[in-house]
């Protein structure tokens, strides 16, 4: 994969018309900022920014969305790179896992996500079942994602036994995304969801992998439940950005699942997951506040009634 430099970002050529004033994360930032986060930008983030940022030595965030409302906020926000997850089964649709969602599933809340949002890079999961049998059906599903959702590139999982699912892919014109260390979709083979990459040998293996979906044109990789020090040599190894999650603070990059961030997911969150906020207990109390008004005859008051 090409290395780009800053100089080649469109940002230089676009400036920054039209994108001033538009949320608060861009506005405070100075005319001709190229940062991910909070930069002033015109069009939506791309793969060569995100290659940008790498030379620059920039770290940035990612979040997952799953529909538009919720994808604009975090647009609006700044986030630079929203993530359609498949992550979608578990704290979206009610599945136990991610391995059930499907690809008619995944296309119509990417597209969701990406008219709801004007800035970010939107890259969507692609489900398990969706790639596996080789490349020729990863590019036949991904073309979906890019044609019928929109999205700005796709992700998929494994290190060296998808490399040449990565490669057509790459070929074709779809930037990927690959996903490496703990892999949600092979849940059933894991047992669980162990952290990945213990020992030398599965450090080594990890490794590897990196180095595979880096040679077959991944333009970043999702570190995930890898321990520090592992993902640390591999973020010095890479000239391509590594995504992490629980997998600490060296990663260019760092993305959580929305709803374990925010306090929605209830019960035990993993251990890598700091809350910002605590919207399910926010959430649960307004609606309390409207039923009990509801039924104490206190709702609709005057001003919500028409005369």
């Amino acid at each position: 994969m090409t290395q780009i430099s800053p100089a080649q970002t469109q940002d230089e050529q676009q400036g920054t018309q039209g994108a001033q004033g538009r949320n608060p994360g861009t506005a405070a930032k100075p005319a001709g900022d190229k940062s991910l986060y909070g930069g002033v930008r015109s069009r939506r983030v791309t793969v060569r920014d995100i290659a940008a940022a790498k030379a620059r030595g920039d770290k940035w965030p990612m979040l997952t969305a799953y529909d538009a409302m919720t994808a604009s906020v975090f647009d609006e926000a700044g986030i630079p790179v929203l993530l359609v997850g498949d992550s979608m089964g578990n704290c979206h649709l009610g599945y136990e896992s991610t391995v059930p969602v499907t690809m008619d599933e995944m296309t119509l809340l990417s597209a969701a996500v990406v008219r709801g949002t004007e800035r970010a890079l939107v890259v969507a999961d692609l489900p398990f079942g969706a790639y596996q049998e080789g490349p020729v059906q990863a590019l036949r599903n991904a073309t979906r994602l890019v044609k019928e959702a929109g999205v700005g590139a796709v992700k998929l999982e494994g290190g060296e036994r998808s490399a040449d699912q990565i490669k057509l892919l790459v070929d074709a014109g779809i930037p990927v995304m690959a996903h490496i260390g703990l892999t949600p979709q092979s849940v059933n083979a894991f047992g669980g969801y162990p952290v990945q990459g213990r020992g030398e040998e599965a450090a080594q293996q990890l490794l590897r992998d990196a180095k595979a979906v880096q040679d077959a044109g991944a333009f970043s990789v999702v570190l995930e439940a890898v321990p520090a020090e592992l993902a640390a040599e591999v973020t010095r190894t890479l000239h391509i950005p590594t995504v992490g999650i629980g997998a600490g603070l060296d990663c260019d990059a760092q993305v959580l699942v929305w709803t374990d961030m925010a306090g929605m997911t209830k019960g035990r969150v993993p251990r890598f997951v700091k809350q910002y906020a605590q919207l399910r207990e926010a959430l649960g109390g307004a609606a309390k506040e409207f039923a009990e008004e509801v039924v104490s005859g206190t709702f609709p008051a005057a001003e919500h009634t028409f005369h």
